[in-house]
């Protein structure tokens, strides 16, 4: 089954466009849109998006306007093996909360999307992650229950453009969006942009856990209730 999906969401807060292969490779073309038309039209060809990676495996490309977020998601599909394309177009001149949510929300429809109809999942999967002295630990649940408990001890009011508020009400978002239960803690780290970023690549190797498939699970669903997507 090819575990990928594209999808625009349209509010009067933002414009986004997105595109996620869960196994890597190519992702899907962008749904068609008049106002990402209107964009390309105009944009300068020499410009490049804040968060963009190709290699042999991934194709990653992420601007949302939001320098540290585009980091994040870019560490979240690096090490969960996705190949994800993400623009926004948000209203950052009022803050950064209806662009970080919006983005979050729609990459957890996008994620849900590419897992419907999956069967012989691991379904849950933890992890844990380093960056120097910080250290996080994720676990997640292809529950189809959203939930999440988040606590990564942020005490900075920003980093870089992203309010830390903000970082896990994105991985709330997320949760939300996806029908994933979520629990990321860090757990000791000086730096908050350490904390973070630890956070996001110890999610992302949870995920990659738990959307493994087990050839000898294939056509079962790992529930008692026989249901998950």
């Amino acid at each position: 089954m090819t575990r990928s999906t594209s999808l625009n969401r349209d509010t009067n807060e933002t414009k986004i466009q997105l595109s996620l292969s869960l196994d890597g490779g190519t992702p899907p073309a962008f749904q068609p849109s008049a106002f990402w038309d209107k964009i390309d039209a105009e944009a300068d060809p020499s410009a490049a998006d804040h968060a963009a990676q190709t290699s042999t495996t991934q194709t990653i490309s992420i601007d949302t306007g939001i320098g540290f977020l585009d980091h994040m998601l870019h560490a979240l599909s690096k090490h969960a093996g996705w190949s994800l394309r993400l623009r926004c177009r948000g209203d950052l001149h009022i803050d950064d909360h209806h662009t970080a949510e919006d983005a979050c929300l729609a990459l957890g429809s996008a994620f849900k999307a590419c897992l419907a109809g999956c069967t012989g999942l691991n379904r849950f999967g933890h992890a844990y992650a380093p960056l120097d002295e910080a250290l996080s630990r994720a676990v997640i649940d292809l529950s189809n229950r959203p939930y999440s408990v988040v606590d990564l001890g942020l005490k900075r009011e920003k980093i870089g453009d992203l309010s830390c508020e903000m970082i896990p009400h994105c991985l709330q978002s997320f949760a939300q969006n996806a029908a994933v239960t979520l629990h990321v803690h860090c757990l000791h780290g000086d730096n908050d942009h350490h904390r973070a970023e630890s956070a996001f690549k110890a999610l992302a190797v949870a995920i990659r856990h738990a959307t493994t498939v087990v050839k000898a699970w294939e056509g079962e669903v790992r529930s008692t209730k026989g249901v998950l997507y």
